[in-house]
């Protein structure tokens, strides 16, 4: 009878233990939703900002109010008290993000300038898990499969498709912005390698602080040295800060926090869908459609990052992992 007992308390404290892992999954899946949709329409209203606006101009609005907005959250939620304990180590940390995500956030903002539809910035944008893959294998000695390597090589595929402007010579080789989007997601990778390591030792809302302080303070400069006027569209303004809201704070937020609750790679397979969202959105927004051999090589990147992500995941096995040493 005791032993009896003893089973159906251990096999209730599993079943409530694996009901708490699923539901802290699912915390993670919700976040990686709500960050991937809210970075989606990033690309649109960006787009319409900088259509009217100069780059200075756009980014010192767009990271102003983006720092602002992170920091007035940081105030009212109580998370200031973390704060005093981020150490000397952690400082320099934040130092080399800043750095890299100046970098970064600039390549983005002149894509989205230079390629005319955002759906298309956004289907390039797909680079960003290989890349993240790649420097995950090299950089932190992770595992990979051949069926991820496949997903790989489709997604890159899926990009030359979208980029290849059919000339054969090299300067007209890919459409503009092609160059802006690899250095983006290049960085972008390199950034979410370092948090995803590090995401213990500080907040995601210190990291979303520190990126939008740094970046907010190289626009106030490039703004300042451009002698741009300060006085902005009513529209561009408000496209500006719709970006801002959904790009740089909730978006970037709500990636942070699904790296506590799921792994990077099950978040990359919800935002893989990213390009998807920001071809409705921009279809609402502008009325346009990407060309036809566009949106092939959009789907050709999405598959390929699915295929990839998915067997990071463990969703899909096939063969034996291998190890870089």
């Amino acid at each position: 009878m005791r032993k009896r007992n003893l089973y159906i308390e251990v096999s209730l404290f599993f079943i409530s233990e694996m009901n708490a892992i699923r539901s802290e999954e699912w915390k993670g899946y919700t976040y990686a939703l709500v960050g991937t949709i809210a970075f989606s329409s990033l690309y649109v209203f960006s787009k319409a900002g900088l259509n009217q606006v100069e780059l200075a101009q756009f980014g010192l609005y767009y990271f102003g109010m983006g720092f602002l907005l992170n920091l007035v959250f940081i105030l009212a939620s109580g998370k200031r008290r973390q704060m005093p304990r981020v150490s000397k180590k952690i400082i320099g940390l934040l130092v080399l993000l800043g750095i890299i995500d100046v970098i970064s956030n600039i390549a983005f903002f002149m894509a989205i300038r230079a390629i005319p539809d955002p759906s298309v910035t956004s289907f390039l944008g797909n680079l960003f898990p290989v890349f993240l893959s790649i420097l995950g294998i090299s950089i932190l000695k992770e595992r990979f499969t051949l069926i991820e390597a496949v997903g790989a090589l489709m997604a890159i595929s899926g990009a030359f498709v979208i980029s290849y402007t059919g000339e054969l010579d090299w300067r007209k080789f890919f459409i503009p912005g092609t160059g802006f989007v690899v250095v983006n997601t290049l960085f972008a990778a390199a950034v979410s390698v370092i948090v995803k390591k590090n995401v213990r030792k500080a907040s995601p809302e210190v990291f979303n602080l520190n990126s939008n302080g740094w970046i907010f303070l190289f626009f106030l400069a490039y703004f300042l040295m451009s002698g741009q006027s300060l006085e902005i569209p009513l529209k561009a303004f408000q496209n500006i800060a719709l970006g801002a809201f959904f790009g740089s704070f909730v978006g970037l937020l709500s990636f942070f926090y699904s790296y506590r609750y799921i792994t990077a790679s099950r978040s990359s397979i919800i935002q893989s869908l990213k390009g998807i969202f920001v071809l409705v959105i921009a279809y609402f927004y502008f009325g346009n459609f990407p060309l036809p051999v566009q949106l092939w090589g959009g789907a050709i990147t999405v598959s390929g990052v699915l295929v990839m992500t998915m067997s990071q995941a463990g969703l899909i096995r096939a063969g034996k992992r291998k190890t870089i040493s």
